[in-house]
C-alpha cells in the first residue's frame, strides 16, 4: 500500500520530471549531433514537443493538487472567510464545469484518432498515444480539485479549501483519501 500511496502524492512530478529528463536528453543529443557529427537527428523535435505537452498538462495538475494555480488568495483571504468560500466555490465550480467539458471534448478528439490513425512524421508512432494526455491531464485536474474537497470536508471544512498553512503545506500533510 506504501507504493501507491506515494505514486498518488508524487504521480504528478513522476511524469513532470521523466518528461524534463527526455526533453534535455533530446535537445542535448540534437545539440551534440549537428555540432559534433554535423548530421540531424529527426526524432529530437518531435519528441521535445510531445514530452513538453505532457509536462505542461502533469504540471497543470500539480498546480491543482497544491494550489498553486493562478487565483488571487491575498485578495480572498482578505474578504471574510464565509464570503471567501463562497468566491472560492464559485470558482472551483466553473473550474470543475470547465474540466468536464474539456473531458468531453478530447475525448472527441481522441476518438477521431482512434477511428482514423495518424502517425507522427518523424517517429512514426499512432497520433492517439501522446494526444491521450489531454483527457489524462484534464481528469488528473478535477480528480485533484475533487480531492481538495474531499479533504477540507474530513479535516472539518476549517478555512479556505485547499488553503495552506504557515508552514506552506496543506491543512492535511497527505493529501491521499
Amino acid at each position: 500500500m506504501g507504493a501507491v500511496r506515494w505514486l498518488e502524492r508524487h504521480f504528478e512530478e513522476l511524469i513532470c520530471c521523466t518528461c524534463l529528463v527526455i526533453i534535455s536528453v533530446a535537445v542535448i543529443s540534437q545539440v551534440a549531433a549537428r555540432y559534433i557529427f554535423e548530421i540531424a537527428l529527426h526524432w529530437t523535435e518531435e519528441t521535445a514537443a510531445i514530452a513538453m505537452v505532457w509536462a505542461v498538462y502533469s504540471g497543470a495538475s500539480l498546480c491543482v493538487r497544491e494550489r498553486f494555480h493562478i487565483r488571487i488568495m491575498v485578495a480572498v483571504q482578505s474578504l471574510p472567510v464565509k464570503f471567501g468560500k463562497y468566491v472560492i466555490f464559485l470558482a472551483d465550480f466553473v473550474w470543475a464545469g470547465f474540466c468536464l467539458f474539456m473531458l468531453r471534448v478530447s475525448w472527441d478528439y481522441l476518438h477521431i484518432f482512434w477511428r482514423f490513425t495518424e502517425t507522427s512524421p518523424s517517429l512514426g508512432i499512432n497520433q492517439f498515444y501522446p494526444q491521450t494526455i489531454l483527457f489524462i491531464g484534464y481528469g488528473a485536474m478535477l480528480l485533484r480539485l475533487l480531492q481538495t474537497y474531499v479533504i477540507w470536508f474530513r479535516d472539518g471544512q476549517t478555512g479556505l479549501p485547499g488553503e495552506l498553512d504557515e508552514s506552506g503545506d496543506l491543512h492535511d500533510e497527505e493529501l491521499h483519501l
